[in-house]
């Protein structure tokens, strides 16, 4: 390879995971390390993580959502349980609800095209989680 070709290469975005804190959500039992945040509040790249027990609240998705769990179970709201080495695909406009069970820690690498919109029992919007909301909760750790 030439040195020209290299000089053509883009610059990597480096986050070591081990050296962020978990910073806690609203929501007692989770937390989460932001990764990094895509150009243009286009989404974001987190390791997010909830205690046993815990309760992800009823939410839809604007965009696409891939998440890799790394440890610990979390059963989705369709009875699905998910554990260490699973892969779960969230379409655009998916909705649903999940908790982590066991007894131990779930923590899943997790990368959210669009934003999260958290949902009220009648189906509104309570609250609307983007990139920017995340980087704003994360600073100054946020990449």
């Amino acid at each position: 390879m030439s040195d020209r070709a290299i000089d053509h290469f883009l610059p990597a975005c480096l986050s070591r995971s081990a050296d962020l804190d978990w910073v806690p959500s609203r929501r007692p039992g989770t937390s989460s390390k932001l990764l990094h945040v895509m150009d243009g509040d286009a989404g974001f790249v987190e390791l997010l993580r909830l205690e046993p027990g815990t309760r992800m609240p009823l939410h839809r998705h604007t965009g696409a959502v891939h998440a890799y769990n790394l440890s610990g179970y979390r059963e989705l709201c369709t009875g699905e349980r998910i554990g260490p080495g699973d892969y779960v695909y969230e379409p655009p406009g998916n909705t649903d609800w999940w908790r982590a069970v066991g007894d131990e820690a779930m923590v899943a690498l997790v990368i959210v095209f669009g934003s999260v919109e958290f949902l009220g029992p009648g189906g509104e919007v309570l609250r609307t989680v983007s990139a920017a909301d995340m980087r704003a909760e994360s600073a100054p750790q946020a990449l």
